[in-house]
């Protein structure tokens, strides 16, 4: 695993990391909020040595390898994931230290440009990690976890809880279930 001082953690401010979607069949699109800087470093998403994501995947059986995403994924894990018609992008682009440094206007410029991402490429189900950004971005202050009452085009729009080590009260095994939800009912687990 890399090792990063701040200093160069912080010089990847801004950076983007790109869409990872299948060339195929899109059936669930996982959407974080942005990329942390470990994520920018790396260019993999949800790639912070802490964060739940990868593990919650499996243990849900969204994905069946293990994946340690802290050094960044190799073609063959993004081919693992997409290869399941998985997809990850986040709604805003640029890496930041944390998410709160995001500002509203960029949540609700985001969410229009996921919209226009799922009107293209059409997946069953996307699933929002994170439901302050969420309640933000889609202006429905009073949402709840889950699966929304609203689609994007003709995609199902799911709340998930954020995988990252600041969400302490969740834990692997509660992502993957609740992670499992959504993948049910786009077809990726039985």
């Amino acid at each position: 695993m890399p090792r990063f001082t701040r200093a160069e953690l912080d010089a990847f401010r801004g950076v983007t990391v790109p869409d990872l979607l299948p060339d195929g069949e899109l059936k669930l699109l996982f959407v974080g909020i942005n990329p942390g800087l470990w994520t920018a470093a790396v260019q993999t998403h949800f790639a912070h040595p802490v964060n739940r994501f990868y593990p919650a995947l499996y243990e849900a059986g969204i994905i069946t390898e293990r994946i340690d995403p802290a050094a960044g994924t190799t073609p063959a894990q993004r081919d693992h994931i997409t290869g399941r018609g998985v997809g990850i992008c986040n709604l805003v682009q640029r890496a930041t230290a944390r998410a709160d440094e995001l500002s509203k206007a960029e949540l609700i410029e985001g969410a229009a440009a996921l919209a226009d991402l799922v009107t293209c490429r059409r997946p069953l189900v996307v699933a929002v990690a994170g439901i302050t950004a969420y309640r933000v971005a889609f202006a429905r202050p009073k949402a709840a976890e889950g699966r929304q009452p609203v689609m994007i085009g003709d995609s199902i729009l799911w709340v998930v809880p954020n995988s990252s080590g600041l969400n302490a009260h969740e834990t692997v095994a509660s992502l993957a279930i609740k992670y499992a939800e959504p993948a049910r009912v786009a077809g990726v687990l039985s």
